[in-house]
């Protein structure tokens, strides 16, 4: 079975990778890595998820005019809370922009000033899938109640449609015992999976248990990632000679049985490995020494169509100083990219020195079937270029962060020849809100209907330098 080529800076590991919320000291007008998350979304679409340079750094024009004026359609308050607590869960349906709050979720109108219904859970979300179902559909991971010694057990189905929390289960151990704590959660293929380091199981639309992966020594799964009509595992076992390295496999499985259907073997030297998309077979690892928290140093595409999976490409991340961010030990969750399954195109971010004529970002496109770059935007001077996700036309939505003067806005990127044009700003009385969140939050966009949906992920009380952060914002016509 073939394995991935790793470039050569990855040696084995010398420290565990930085966690997700380590953050460089904030800067007002200038994105601290990693900071707001996109994801590719739609209005029921499965999620995954913003002055120029010189001529020679991408396309021909660096931007349209200021493009249209958006208002500050809505606004979520940021929750008074005594510590952090976590608001996992941004979706858009045709009706409504759904948020994950404290110990609940509400719908809001879609221009979020409104709102409509609100599911209580009883405890604070642990997990939010933000894959939808063509019926809106989501899966959620909450705690089994509101003290200092409560799990996150319990696994629902939402209705994000009806604003309805269809079902809630419980997994059990091998022996039998209700109660197993999960990390994350997920949906695909009409099948539920919950998964993490103590167990995993999984349960059909109408929450009929289907499977737990089978007890094998030195192996258990590491987690599940959904999407599209696919379930996908990354399976861990206990090395050999060294019963703390753990090997790691990606496994295309039945959603029904969980039956492996493809394999493919991750090189020894991996740690974690995260899925970015089911189809394509899209997987983002990390050797252990990715770059400033990001979770990843390769993006790796798998042909799964046969048993073993075989290597289509690897993609260099740390080499080429791209910023996709993928929460240390989770499988699914990866932000600050967007795939456009047509053209198997991947755009990343990546910060400009000033040595190259920054500080600012700009965005690539990476061909997963080559690996090779397909061009690249001009920088953005001094602020935050980041992807959300790709229309049917395979142009590039991408989000523009705010400045000392001025809000952030939404961008278009053509493909083919990677020139800007500014589909919306943002008003100027925004650009602390927006920079807060950028800096401090840890948020989720979506861009759909001429929406920019913005969702922050935790809530805490705010400091002196992030009074203005609500939890969600709507920015639109």
């Amino acid at each position: 079975m073939s394995q991935p080529s790793l470039p050569p800076h990855h040696q084995p590991p010398h420290e565990s990778p930085q966690p997700q919320g380590v953050r460089r000291p904030p800067s007002r007008g200038r994105r601290s890595k990693p900071a707001l998350k996109l994801i590719v979304g739609g209005v029921l679409a499965a999620a995954l998820v913003s002055g120029c340079g010189s001529d020679d750094d991408g396309g021909e024009s660096g931007g349209s005019a200021k493009g249209a004026q958006a208002k500050t359609l809505g606004k979520v308050a940021m929750p008074k809370v005594g510590k952090e607590a976590n608001t996992m869960g941004t979706w858009v349906t045709d009706s409504a922009f759904v948020k994950g709050e404290v110990n609940k979720i509400v719908g809001y109108s879609l221009d979020g000033a409104k709102s409509k219904w609100q599911i209580p859970l009883g405890g604070q979300l642990c997990w939010a899938s933000p894959h939808m179902t063509k019926d809106g559909l989501t899966a959620i991971l909450f705690q089994d109640g509101a003290g200092e010694d409560a799990s996150c057990t319990k696994v629902g189905l939402v209705d994000l449609k009806k604003g309805k929390l269809v079902w809630q289960k419980e997994g059990s151990d091998s022996e039998g015992n209700a109660g197993v704590e999960f990390d994350e959660v997920t949906i695909g293929g009409g099948t539920v999976a919950a998964g993490g380091t103590s167990g995993g199981g999984a349960w059909s639309l109408d929450g009929k248990p289907l499977w737990k992966p089978a007890y094998v020594a030195d192996c258990d799964d590491e987690g599940y990632a959904g999407g599209d009509d696919k379930i996908v595992a990354i399976r861990g076992c206990e090395g050999e000679e060294d019963p703390s390295a753990k090997r790691l496999e990606v496994q295309t499985v039945d959603p029904k049985t969980r039956d492996v259907k493809s394999s493919y073997k991750l090189d020894e030297k991996v740690e974690y490995a995260h899925v970015i998309s089911t189809a394509p077979l899209v997987v983002a690892v990390d050797t252990g020494d990715s770059d400033g928290g990001s979770g990843v140093t390769d993006i790796l595409t798998i042909d799964d169509s046969g048993k073993q999976g075989k290597l289509l490409s690897t993609i260099d991340v740390l080499a080429k100083g791209y910023q996709p961010d993928c929460a240390a030990t989770n499988v699914e969750g990866c932000t600050q990219l967007a795939l456009d399954k047509a053209s198997s195109t991947l755009y990343l971010s990546s910060e400009v020195d000033v040595d190259d004529g920054g500080p600012g970002d700009r965005i690539s496109g990476l061909n997963l079937k080559t690996g090779k770059e397909t061009g690249k935007t001009k920088m953005a001077e001094s602020r935050s270029l980041i992807p959300v996700q790709t229309d049917d036309d395979g142009s590039l939505i991408a989000y523009l962060g705010s400045m000392y003067s001025e809000g952030g806005g939404v961008v278009r990127v053509d493909p083919k020849n990677f020139g800007m044009e500014t589909l919306q700003t943002h008003p100027d009385d925004m650009k602390d809100a927006e920079s807060d969140m950028d800096t401090y939050g840890d948020c989720i966009m979506i861009y759909t209907g001429k929406k920019l949906y913005i969702g922050d992920n935790k809530a805490d009380r705010p400091t002196a330098d992030s009074k203005a952060r609500p939890l969600a914002v709507v920015f639109g016509p």
